[in-house]
């Protein structure tokens, strides 16, 4: 797995929606958009009076390439073995990696363990 990256701590929170039925969202709103059989996928920001879970994302700063072998495992490895969901888009650059807004300290923690950085 790659080494010790460095993080920052997006500020947005965002929602993540499923359109079971919709090939492009009906709105320009979007930060990330997957389509799969089973319908598509939204990655949004959320606004403040959101209802439902929020999600807070870290992104990688000088990243690498897209050659680099590990690079996403080293940051979900550490966040897996604490028990925390992700849902990780990913960019040619980096990776937008997702955790629930509520447990955004603990995740932080978590990747500081593993010798990643973040930036404030």
């Amino acid at each position: 797995m790659s080494g010790s990256q460095r993080l920052r701590i997006v500020p947005s929170q965002f929602a993540v929606d499923h359109l079971p039925n919709s090939t492009f969202p009906e709105d320009d709103e979007w930060i990330a958009l997957v389509r799969a059989p089973e319908g598509l996928t939204v990655i949004r920001e959320a606004p403040a009076w959101a209802e439902g879970e929020t999600w807070k994302g870290f992104y990688g700063i000088d990243a690498g390439s897209l050659n680099s072998p590990g690079t996403l495992a080293a940051l979900i490895g550490p966040l897996a073995e604490s028990s925390i969901p992700v849902f990780v888009a990913s960019t040619f650059h980096a990776d937008l990696i997702l955790v629930p807004a509520h447990r955004l300290e603990e995740a932080s923690a978590a990747l500081r363990d593993a010798g990643h950085r973040l930036a404030e």
